[in-house]
């Protein structure tokens, strides 16, 4: 990435944390500062209130700032003004290429169901070779991207015979109901709210294709100074998870005022959702390594990039 294209976006994360008001720490201050997206495991940890117990006996409180998706949580950890995150499988490839010192601390097991790419429910489109020449609006850098580069390499089709619309979830949903773009690809809640209530029609999921991980971060000066702190964070998404599993009408109903979602469309998506935390296998390695090195021979990223080394082992 261009040093003034970074250094403008670095700029832009640190305003947006500015708004939220999530102030940068101190070492007194003894705070741990967390980035959540507006639906995952981290918004119901917050709200739970779990967290804020566990961190207490280690003199830790937590800040909490939203963002509305990966690659804009990663470019705030980047920029200093978050400690703590999660995201799916591409943000961390952009970040990590362009010099974040971000350092991957486990994963949920893989949830290909949980993202999509979707065409309008009378659209002439059948398969994802129909994308050739078509339009097709996703959020850059975001799991979805590596979906569309493997969902179009497996039908025969380039990445470079589609045109890309790079879109929030937001914009991306007006551009699809308007019929500004042919196709979008995206993740769940807004793929399930796209598939209940416009009744938007997948050409194909993650299945079989990727394995639509999600990934908990924190940057390296910040597991070095306080491990326990980062066990601690991880023990509480473990906690949460099992109990959204178990409960998922009960984890339905209370997210849904917190995002304005329906119930319904929120049973769904969790359902498509894993609820576990684990430290990277080697396995998972070599698949982030694999979409690593997808995103380069494409151009998507300026150099190669080393997964492993971004990995942080527990002692």
């Amino acid at each position: 990435m261009p040093g003034r294209r970074a250094l403008g976006r670095l700029v832009a994360a640190a305003g947006l944390l500015m708004m939220v008001g999530a102030a940068p720490a101190t070492a007194q201050e003894k705070v741990i500062r967390i980035g959540y997206q507006k639906y995952g495991t981290l918004i119901l940890l917050k709200n739970k209130g779990l967290l804020e117990e566990k961190l207490a006996p280690l003199g830790y409180s937590v800040t909490w700032a939203e963002f509305p998706a990966g690659p804009q949580l990663l470019e705030a950890l980047n920029a200093g003004a978050v400690d703590f995150g999660n995201t799916g499988e591409a943000p961390p490839i952009f970040a990590q290429a362009a010099g974040a010192p971000l350092v991957y601390v486990g994963y949920e097991p893989a949830a290909p169901q949980g993202e999509a790419i979707l065409v309008p429910k009378d659209s002439p489109l059948k398969t994802v070779a129909d994308l050739k020449g078509k339009n097709i609006a996703l959020n850059k850098g975001s799991n979805v991207h590596f979906l569309l580069v493997r969902a179009l390499e497996q039908a025969g089709v380039g990445y470079d015979e589609v045109k890309t619309s790079f879109l929030t979830p937001a914009d991306g949903r007006a551009a699809f109901e308007q019929g500004s773009v042919d196709a979008w690809a995206i993740w769940d809640p807004f793929q399930a709210a796209a598939e209940q209530t416009i009744e938007a029609r997948q050409l194909t999921d993650g299945t079989g294709i990727v394995s639509n991980y999600q990934f908990y971060f924190t940057t390296r000066d910040f597991v070095q100074q306080a491990p326990e702190v980062v066990e601690a964070v991880l023990t509480g998404v473990s906690e949460i998870g099992a109990w959204t599993k178990a409960n998922t009408t009960a984890a339905a109903e209370q997210f849904s005022p917190l995002i304005g979602i329906p119930v319904p469309i929120l049973e769904k998506a969790l359902s498509r959702q894993t609820y576990d935390v684990r430290p990277l296998s080697g396995d998972v390695v070599g698949q982030q390594q694999e979409v690593a090195d997808t995103f380069f021979k494409l151009g998507l990223i300026p150099h190669q990039i080393d997964i492993a080394s971004a990995v942080w082992t527990a002692d």
